[in-house]
């Protein structure tokens, strides 16, 4: 799989790959095979995924500096302290609590065309009353043909017996070719 993305990506083919947890990608390519597909992806976007995913994907999206303030009081003063923090971008515990239609994300740029900002958190504005509106416009699919079990087991049977008569013409014209006779395999 791994060489299959990185010969795509040779060849300007871009692979998407879907899956719904990393656990999935490990346990049907491997820890070592997953690694490297996980790591050759150039661009990520997540829904709600917990676990070792979430900290995989919270890892993969860096650190950034935060600003931080804390207050101490006491009977005679009050002091404010202003620090900076490297803390993770997306941390894990809010990667796990993603709602339905959030994504986290990070794309890949080029040279030729540098993104700023790579890391993302959005989330799909649906018009819920426009789909409502969309939805009650469908119409049922109109049946072209009614069909019941013995009709497809008719069709099934005439299909056989059309492959078998095939089979049986074929063999009747090699062996009756003096010329194609050898090809002819006896039963028995």
């Amino acid at each position: 799989m791994d060489s299959l993305i990185a010969t795509a990506r040779s060849n300007k083919v871009s692979t998407c790959l879907g899956i719904q947890d990393f656990s999935q990608l490990r346990k049907d390519y491997g820890r070592e095979q997953a690694d490297v597909i996980m790591n050759i992806t150039g661009n990520i976007v997540a829904g709600q995924v917990t676990g070792d995913t979430a900290k995989q994907l919270s890892e993969r999206f860096g650190k950034i500096m935060q600003d931080r303030e804390s207050y101490s009081i006491n009977s005679g003063d009050t002091s404010v302290s202003r620090s900076k923090h490297l803390e993770t971008a997306i941390p894990p515990s809010k990667i796990s609590a993603l709602s339905s239609g959030e994504f986290v994300g990070m794309v890949a740029d080029d040279p030729d065309n540098k993104i700023e900002l790579k890391a993302f958190h959005c989330e799909i504005i649906n018009d819920h009353d426009a789909l409502k509106r969309e939805e009650e416009n469908y119409k049922e699919i109109e049946v072209i043909r009614k069909l019941d079990s013995s009709m497809v087991q008719r069709n099934y049977f005439q299909i056989k017996q059309d492959i078998q008569d095939i089979i049986q013409s074929e063999m009747e014209r090699l062996i009756n070719d003096p010329g194609l006779a050898h090809l002819v395999v006896k039963k028995g």
